[in-house]
């Protein structure tokens, strides 16, 4: 666990820092903002921030959103300014720690951080044979190629694997290459030393550096540019990098993981994926079965969320009823456990009693998640039905319904929610601030992440 303290708050954090030092954590202090940033692109990653409630957090999420860096925030303050805490978590903090720090709290967080990060949750035998050969090859430094459907949990294993590994003290570093414009994808993995373009007033330590004496995780490689694929390959051949505008390669003592959710055999025969990168890639495979081919997985997987939303939401837990693990059970999944997961999450907020029934879990127009009729109809039946509700309705509120749908969708992550929706992060704020002062209710950035 990599913690970076931001702040000071009159010495408490100092405190909460030797905490975390003796529950074995690698500690980093940054004393603002903008330091904090600073160390990040300097290649010094981490895990966790945990970030004086005086620090401007909403300007911290914004410059980690924008410069790509997944790291959560965990603000922390004076035990009675609870002003100041609930601030903190609607500008994008996921916790609020009061100081003086507990030990116990504080030991809590890091291991529930590490958890999330690590755990796989299942039953079926068909995962557990995932599971299993995960497990067998974590020890190996060869590159791992991880296929499956979107939603199947890829980079959950990708970490899986990396806890189990013998780099497992090293950073884990995620890249989803499909996010990320082709013009900055190059930068973002290498580097780019200042000047190398407009915009670039200082050296950027890029993702292979940043992953140095750990594991690279490239999600969605079939996405990368073919012309920059042959950068990767001798990267991966060689080890060593050529940062962007740089004179003399950099080494590098990395582990690859990559995923797909396409055939990159296929993708080799249209032309849009090298061969030889492939082979480098694909040493070991670990292919991960859709929800509906795992039916076991549902239950366990519906309790592991039952129990994560109501206590983020602050709401009791329930248990599923039958008639609602059937409906559940039924159901396709085409988003497989993403799906479910928004799924669960919707039924948390919605469910009345002590158990969380069908209405709940039904999709929000009230309809069956039974899709036996066939994907190809229910589409049909979903675009008519959306059809329906547009007529009438002005352009401006049509753009405005599909923004704040999406963000709900999204579960309020701005940056997921701009590219489903092809407008840049700018854009999509501009936007919620002009709904926000319109009196329109948005989702804040606290409502979590899209799994």
């Amino acid at each position: 666990m990599r913690l970076m303290i931001v702040g000071t708050l009159s010495g408490q954090l100092t405190q909460a820092s030797k905490i975390a030092l003796d529950r074995g954590a690698k500690v980093t202090h940054a004393e603002d903002v903008e330091q904090a940033m600073r160390v990040l692109r300097a290649g010094r990653s981490a895990d966790l921030l945990m970030v004086d409630v005086g620090q401007p957090i909403r300007d911290l999420v914004r410059m980690l959103e924008e410069e790509r860096f997944h790291v959560p925030i965990v603000a922390c303050g004076i035990q009675n300014d609870a002003k100041a805490a609930v601030a903190a978590i609607h500008a994008g903090a996921k916790e609020y720690i009061p100081l003086p720090p507990d030990p116990e709290m504080i030991a809590a967080v890091l291991a529930a951080v590490a958890e999330d990060k690590t755990d796989i949750v299942f039953k079926d035998e068909a995962m557990k044979a995932v599971v299993d050969l995960a497990a067998q090859i974590a020890k190996s430094d060869a590159s791992v190629l991880i296929t499956g459907e979107s939603g199947t949990g890829k980079e959950v294993v990708a970490r899986y694997v990396h806890a189990r590994s013998n780099r497992s003290n090293g950073a884990f570093i995620s890249v989803n290459c499909a996010a990320i414009p082709e013009q900055l994808l190059e930068s973002e993995l290498f580097g780019h030393e200042k000047g190398a373009f407009t915009g670039a007033v200082g050296r950027r330590i890029g993702k292979f550096e940043e992953a140095d004496g750990g594991t690279l995780l490239l999600d969605e490689i079939s996405e990368m540019d073919f012309r920059l694929q042959a950068k990767l390959l001798r990267a991966i051949q060689e080890r060593v990098i050529d940062r962007v505008g740089g004179q003399r390669p950099v080494p590098v003592n990395i582990r690859i993981l990559a995923t797909s959710n396409r055939n990159l055999t296929e993708e080799v025969k249209k032309g849009t994926f090298r061969e030889d990168l492939l082979y480098r890639l694909n040493v070991l495979n670990l292919r991960i079965p859709a929800l509906r081919e795992r039916p076991a997985d549902i239950p366990v997987l519906c309790d592991y969320f039952s129990k994560k939303f109501a206590e983020s939401n602050g709401l009791p837990y329930r248990s599923f009823t039958a008639d609602a693990l059937a409906e559940l059970s039924r159901a396709r999944f085409p988003g497989n456990v993403r799906e479910l997961e928004n799924t669960v999450h919707r039924a948390v907020l919605l469910a009345q009693g002590v158990e969380i029934g069908v209405d709940a879990v039904r999709t929000p127009d009230g309809t069956r998640m039974d899709t036996s009729s066939g994907p190809a109809q229910q589409a049909a039946l979903a675009a008519e039905a959306a059809t329906r509700t547009l007529v009438g309705l002005t352009v401006e509120a049509v753009e405005r319904s599909l923004i704040i749908d999406t963000l709900s969708h999204c579960l309020g992550n701005r940056t997921h929610a701009a590219n489903i929706l092809g407008i840049s992060i700018r854009t999509l704020r501009n936007k919620l601030n002009q709904y926000t002062s319109e009196g329109v209710a948005v989702p804040p950035p606290s409502a979590g992440q899209a799994a």
